[in-house]
């Protein structure tokens, strides 16, 4: 396929959807998996360009931007939402009642009428729809020559999308291309099975996929790898996390980019780091924009990016948690890091991926000075503004949509591949520290690796501007590799510097409440209910506010059980 079909489809061909092929649409007991067609296709006239047409209309699903603004804003496909429900963001923007839905999910008040729930589903499932119909027409064209190929592409969509749904909510319908979506119930099969599938669709795209992209964006052998990589983590599938994302590393595509602050320019989009990533525009008058983080920009004081909404904070606890051991350079594992609050008065080192991550006052922000000014909510929500997901403001919009600018989103990048190999050789290791296991060597030079990048960005004239070496005394340094270092590197050592390391090279991509699913209840609950409650003493909104282990997955939205004649039960 020529690379112009496609790109140009990506950007300008995002609502169609198919007819009159393969038995025709799916159909669902309520409206959310019906679609209306655009257009209506015979076999013949299925060839190269409408073919590619209906792929960017499946690929466009990651967009999460359907038929208006705002099931973007509460169900993203950049799951900011879910960060929200950590111990690692709260929700910002005006205030509690601003975006209710998500201040619920920030306090645990878990409730089926949700509008977060019911969006959060519904894109994932109109996405499915889409890819299904990109399916039936590539089984129904005459001279597709790379069919497997954009079948692969179209199964590891689909995998994508159901696992999306899978660790968010505990039971969901699960249908491919060829059933009826109105005849499927959500207890049909268990989260095993359905991760079954999904592994099945990856497995089988992997092998059909090309080694390399044919154009920006487009999924490849290595796309499909480091998916299954993250799926094989979410069930404790070790084996399978080490073979996949050992073959990501191991095919010599990916590197860490130079210097932290790279993740956010957008000269860097599709760069070596960039994995499988949410492709932007600000072209077609901002069609393809990253809607689902657009209530997220800075308020920026002086008109900067506009007045933003400035939705999704860092929470104290995780700001504090870039606090480094001043003689070691270290993390603090012992959970010492949130004794003491990390301000503007704060004389102690730092991580300097930090400034990196969110806005403090006092420190720079892409060469200008972050202010209280800045902060829209100030009282309620504090200071840190995220700061990754936005590039300077010279290459965004100050006027709405606030901020909105064409760096990519990466759902998944090379660091995180990087440490889930690392948390797998943890996790099988048999040794009882790095003296006596291979294993735990292994994972601590993929630890270090990461954070020689942290290191190797202490750079205050890297441009533009996000690190005051005079302002903050930055200090990271690696994990010792011998002598007492080699002793003092056991498996449960090792697994929380592990664990740390997730939580600070990835804060705020919609990574950490994930993280905190997949390593089990007791340690979700722990975790969350200790956050609320410390955090209380900032955050009044959390005073009395706790977990359960039943408020962990989102229930199915209740108009969905409601229009389901019965098929749909809530879990």
């Amino acid at each position: 396929m020529k690379n112009n079909i496609f790109n140009y489809a990506l950007y300008m061909l995002t609502a169609l959807s198919l007819g009159g092929v393969g038995g025709g649409l799916l159909s669902s007991c309520s409206d959310m998996l019906d679609t209306v067609p655009q257009g209506q296709f015979t076999a013949e006239q299925l060839d190269e360009q409408s073919v590619e047409g209906l792929m960017a209309s499946a690929y466009a699903g990651l967009e999460a931007h359907f038929f208006g603004n705002n099931e973007a804003f509460a169900g993203p496909s950049t799951n900011w939402i879910f960060d929200v429900r950590s111990d690692d963001a709260y929700k910002g923007g005006g205030g509690t009642g601003m975006e209710e839905n998500i201040h619920l999910l920030e306090v645990s008040e878990i409730n089926s009428d949700n509008i977060s729930c019911k969006n959060k589903w519904q894109n994932n499932f109109f996405a499915i729809s889409r890819v299904h119909n990109a399916m039936l027409a590539v089984q129904a064209a005459n001279g597709i020559a790379n069919a497997d190929e954009l079948m692969g592409e179209l199964k590891t969509l689909r995998a994508w999308y159901y696992f999306d749904l899978i660790r968010i909510f505990n039971r969901i319908p699960y249908f491919t291309e060829s059933e009826n979506a109105s005849e499927k119930a959500n207890d049909e099969f268990s989260r095993e099975d359905i991760f079954s599938f999904i592994k099945r669709d990856l497995t089988e795209a992997i092998g059909v996929l090309p080694a390399q992209k044919s154009a920006a964006g487009r999924i490849t052998k290595t796309t499909a790898q480091a998916i299954l990589a993250k799926v094989c983590a979410f069930t404790g599938d070790w084996q399978g996390v080490n073979d996949n994302a050992g073959a990501v590393i191991s095919s010599g595509q990916y590197s860490l980019y130079a210097n932290f602050g790279d993740l956010s320019k957008i000269d860097h989009n599709n760069g070596s780091e960039s994995i499988f990533a949410l492709q932007t525009s600000t072209a077609n008058d901002n069609a393809h924009i990253n809607w689902s983080n657009l209530l997220n920009c800075t308020y920026s004081d002086g008109n900067l990016y506009g007045t933003g909404d400035d939705f999704f904070y860092g929470s104290q606890n995780l700001v504090n948690a870039f606090r480094t051991d001043p003689v070691s350079g270290l993390p603090l594992l012992d959970g010492s890091f949130n004794d003491v609050n990390v301000t503007e008065f704060y004389d102690g080192t730092l991580d300097p991926r930090l400034d990196f991550t969110v806005g403090r006052i006092g420190l720079p922000w892409r060469g200008y000075t972050y202010t209280e000014g800045w902060c829209r909510a100030y009282d309620t929500y504090g200071e840190y503004s995220n700061k990754k997901a936005w590039p300077a403001p010279e290459e965004a919009l100050a006027s709405w949509p606030w901020g909105c600018n064409s760096l990519n989103f990466m759902f998944i990048r090379y660091a995180d591949i990087l440490l889930l190999k690392a948390e797998a050789l943890i996790e099988t290791a048999t040794g009882s520290n790095a003296a006596t296991d291979n294993g735990l060597v292994e994972a601590r030079q993929l630890i270090n690796q990461v954070r020689q990048r942290a290191q190797n960005s202490i750079d205050g004239s890297y441009m533009p501007i996000d690190l005051d070496p005079g302002k903050a005394d930055y200090y990271v340094e690696l994990y010792p590799t011998d002598g007492d270092g080699n002793l003092l590197w056991t498996k449960e050592y090792a697994r929380m510097a592990l664990r740390m390391e997730r939580r600070l090279e990835l804060a705020l991509e919609g990574n950490r409440w994930f993280d905190l699913v997949r390593w089990g209840d007791d340690y979700l609950l722990n975790t969350i209910n200790t956050y609320m409650q410390q955090e209380s003493a900032l955050r009044p909104y959390y005073q009395g506010r706790s977990i359960s282990a039943n408020e962990i997955f989102l229930p199915v939205p209740l108009e969905e059980i409601d229009n389901s004649n019965g098929l749909y039960k809530q879990y």
